[in-house]
């Protein structure tokens, strides 16, 4: 028998789509998807179904463990694993469709040994040091004999437009794109898409704009919020004037006042950062938190204006921008720490 859970993530479909095709209309028409972490904690296959169904075709996880959840019978789009090819990842790669993106000349030995007519990615590092062969590698030929669909390298300060590195790395992809040795180029991420045109070349790899977050600032009119928090009240009760809240006894009530006691915590991703910061809503009217983030509670003040009964269901405030701001976590890490108790609920809002 199926239990409704006590706490709900309301994902709005229509944002993530329209998140997708204005990021496609940035990049004229060359926008793929970033799924990987279980599409940023929203759950990968809803999310690529639905930025398929919006015109998407290029997406990109970073395991084979996540590729296996997703090589289903669509057959219809291009999906790429970011961390490349382990030895043991041949047995299922080689009778995938998915591709991996290569990183290093000993990833580039294995796929040529095995399957060197069968498309492949390569990641190319042109400052970021982190995944990707080095640019001396790239030009030596050792890609000789791939079928290279696309090379891509990634941007690591591409939230700070002014930041020197942005425009060392775009000259060092230049060089890597004047080489014609693949069909595509792939160098912007979602901040990277807002730097200029330039970084765009011929595939941007968004993840953090699809989901709502704001990479940077001037994204803030062109995104829509996809993720929302709902946490149904366990009870509703009385504390007389005086008396503490919560662990640490942190929070002591200035006069008597009514307050819930909802379902999230901070095994659910709503981090003890938010203590003295955060707040839920039910009927519009904001209800701050009082006392500490337990591991699975929360209790809210209730102002004398609003009723609530236990059962009823709160808002938990979660604006993203907002909430990186309250707790100090970047955007990153406070969707793909969402826990996993949380029932997800589709719609078009």
């Amino acid at each position: 028998m199926q239990i409704s859970s006590p706490l709900r993530l309301e994902l709005d479909k229509s944002a993530l789509m329209a998140n997708w095709q204005s990021l496609n209309r940035i990049t004229a028409g060359h926008c793929g998807a970033a799924i990987k972490a279980n599409g940023y904690g929203l759950g990968a296959e809803r999310v690529r179904h639905y930025l398929a169904q919006a015109g998407c075709r290029d997406f990109f996880v970073s395991s084979w463990d996540e590729a296996r959840l997703l090589d289903s019978s669509e057959k219809d789009f291009s999906l790429s694993v970011l961390h490349g090819l382990r030895e043991d990842d041949l047995g299922y790669a080689l009778n995938s469709s998915v591709k991996p993106v290569l990183c290093s000349p000993a990833m580039i030995a294995r796929w040529k040994a095995h399957a060197p007519n069968r498309p492949c990615d390569v990641m190319v590092d042109t400052g970021m040091n982190r995944l990707g062969l080095s640019m001396e590698e790239a030009g030596s030929g050792l890609l000789d004999g791939l079928s290279i669909d696309n090379i891509l390298s990634h941007l690591a300060c591409a939230d700070e437009a002014d930041h020197p590195l942005n425009q060392k790395q775009l000259e060092r992809f230049r060089i890597l794109a004047a080489r014609k040795q693949a069909k595509r180029y792939s160098l912007a991420n979602s901040a990277g898409i807002f730097l200029s045109k330039d970084y765009h070349f011929d595939l941007a790899r968004p993840g953090l704009a699809l989901y709502g977050g704001l990479p940077v600032p001037q994204s803030k009119d062109i995104l829509k919020p996809v993720v929302a928090i709902a946490a149904q009240a366990i009870q509703v009760r009385e504390v007389s004037a005086g008396e503490a809240i919560g662990y640490g006894a942190c929070f002591v009530t200035p006069k008597k006042m009514r307050v819930a006691i909802l379902h999230v915590g901070y095994a659910d991703g709503y981090w003890r950062a938010f203590f003295e910061k955060g707040h839920a809503r039910k009927d519009g009217v904001i209800c701050p938190l009082a006392g500490r983030v337990s591991m699975d509670m929360i209790t809210v003040a209730l102002p004398d204006v609003l009723t609530a009964h236990e059962g009823d269901w709160f808002s938990v405030d979660f604006d993203l921008p907002s909430a990186s701001q309250q707790t100090g976590l970047s955007q990153y890490e406070l969707l793909t720490g969402l826990g996993h108790r949380y029932q997800s609920v589709w719609q078009a809002i």
